[in-house]
């Protein structure tokens, strides 16, 4: 599945992101709440028949989906909420760099 990534990658990379985006943010007078985080992404599931089933979900970028339409895909969609891992009842702020259409 060289058009695919695994979706506990997909997920670390989201995480790498809002993190970067939250401490981006400390300082800055404008800052959204994260709530809930909605994805909506093309799996493939892979079954290993070694010892010790193990199940693979693969994340399809777009246009790897259509090649690998041949395989069993299906769309998943997740709703995350970011939270503080030391302070989970906390909620979870980020910003980022104002864009040029942005005032």
């Amino acid at each position: 599945m060289d058009d695919a990534v695994e979706l506990s990658d997909v997920i670390a990379q989201l995480r790498g992101e809002l993190s970067r985006a939250m401490a981006d943010g400390v300082g800055n007078g404008l800052r959204f709440q994260a709530e809930k985080l909605e994805l909506e992404l093309t799996v493939g599931v892979e079954r290993s028949r070694e010892p010790g089933v193990k199940v693979r979900f693969w994340v399809f970028d777009a246009h790897g989906s259509a090649r690998s339409a041949r395989a069993a895909t299906q769309r998943l969609t997740l709703t995350l909420k970011p939270v503080h891992g030391d302070a989970p009842d906390s909620p979870a702020l980020i910003s980022g760099a104002e864009l040029p259409d942005e005032s």
